[in-house]
């Protein structure tokens, strides 16, 4: 089911956003909700080389391994 959710914009992101949107002949809203999906999309996952390559380095595999381990046990240092 779709959810809605409340978005303020100041004057200026918003004449931007509405520009986008009238040259694509498209509303804010689904503008906005497909760049920011393909946004995180490509941002935040990897792709399938990029996966294939991370879990052929053996060396990065074990570093993280160790580092997930060491994070459920709360040791060493985290950054913010």
């Amino acid at each position: 089911m779709a959810k809605t959710v409340t978005l303020r914009l100041d004057e200026e992101t918003y004449r931007v956003f509405s520009e986008a949107a009238r040259a694509e002949r498209r509303s804010i809203a689904n503008l906005i909700e497909t760049s920011a999906l393909h946004r995180i999309l490509e941002e935040q996952f990897t792709d399938d080389a990029e996966m294939k390559e991370i879990l052929s380095n053996e060396k990065l595999l074990g570093r993280l391994k160790k580092g997930s381990r060491d994070a459920r046990r709360r040791r060493g240092k985290f950054v913010e």
